[in-house]
């Protein structure tokens, strides 16, 4: 470990900002790193009911990754999966569009549960994050209701999950929309979290920013404690060489006319951020930039590449710290 993440790790707790798959792994170094003190805040814009069952993608990905169960050769789902249920389901004409693994059907039964008897989304992902033995706070973004909805222009409004998976993010995309958003609340835990007063940063993950992020972002008070943070908040970019990691990223940006770059991520979250940690192969673009930049290699193939990332986003939020460099006015 790193004596600036050890510090950060002993002085004080971090949070992060957190969507899928490509943000689980910076949150798998994080809490490796970090434990306890890490509280990782999850995306909810794509939950959604299948089947009768309250699905929650980004945060079982979190739940699977750092606890080391996930999928690592789909991107998805609990290794060493079976599909019993699917093949039976198919039999009798259900929809099989979005796979539900047999392993991973025990936590969508037993969440939906849970949430029709009373329970607060957050207390679940609490009580499985301890089941798994993550030492790290996982936490819901609100525990109401905010559904990510893309506006396509040729197949009007989809629901996120029918975009994503079910149509493959072919359609062209005109705009996002989180409904909900706006009567939403954070909870309690959501807001001590981030205006703790031992909070040291805030680390926005490499996750989609526009499905990932900004969802997250709409929920009312989210972006305020950000922008009153007295910790260095920074992000990492899912950009790499023009192009998106994972997911749809590049295609989106490119048809909401937005250029895939650097530059733009660090507009996009523009005063909410101290500092935007870059890929090496974008080292030239520094200049360009509107906030204090960094670079290091943050294509995540192994655990290692995770700690290591991890390592130097803290130790990025640490010399921000110190400086005073990048805080907002």
């Amino acid at each position: 470990m790193s004596a600036p993440a050890k510090a950060l790790g002993e002085q004080g707790t971090v949070v992060a900002l957190c969507g899928g798959v490509g943000g689980a792994k910076l949150a798998f170094g994080l809490s490796h790193l970090l434990g306890e003190r890490l509280t990782v805040i999850v995306n909810t814009g794509d939950d959604f009911e299948h089947l009768g069952l309250h699905i929650s993608p980004d945060i079982d990905t979190v739940l699977y990754t750092l606890s080391d169960r996930a999928n690592r050769e789909l991107g998805w789902g609990r290794k060493d999966e079976s599909w019993n249920f699917m093949k039976a389901l198919a039999e009798i004409g259900g929809e099989g569009w979005f796979q539900l693994g047999d392993r991973d059907l025990a936590l969508h039964v037993e969440r939906t549960r849970r949430m029709r008897a009373g329970d607060r989304l957050t207390d679940i992902v609490v009580d499985f994050a301890r089941r798994f033995a993550i030492p790290s706070r996982i936490l819901p973004m609100s525990d109401d209701a905010v559904r990510t909805s893309v506006v396509t222009r040729d197949e009007g409004v989809l629901p996120f999950q029918r975009y994503f998976v079910e149509r493959r993010c072919q359609p062209v995309v005109e705009e996002v929309q989180f409904q909900g958003a706006d009567s939403a609340r954070m909870s309690a835990e959501v807001e001590a979290a981030l205006s703790s007063a031992d909070l040291r940063a805030v680390i926005v993950c490499p996750s989609n920013p526009y499905l990932s992020i900004d969802p997250l972002l709409s929920v009312p008070g989210i972006s305020q404690l950000l922008a009153d943070a007295s910790a260095p908040v920074v992000a990492v970019s899912p950009i790499i060489g023009g192009q998106a990691v994972k997911g749809p990223t590049a295609k989106i940006m490119s048809e909401l006319g937005i250029p895939a770059t650097n530059a733009t991520i660090a507009d996009h979250y523009g005063d909410l951020i101290d500092g935007l940690m870059i890929d090496e192969a974008d080292a030239a673009e520094i200049g360009q930039l509107a906030v204090r930049a960094t670079i290091s290699a943050t294509l995540m193939r192994t655990d290692d590449d995770r700690c290591r990332l991890a390592e130097d986003v803290l130790a990025f939020a640490e010399t921000l710290a110190e400086t005073g460099s990048g805080r907002r006015p």
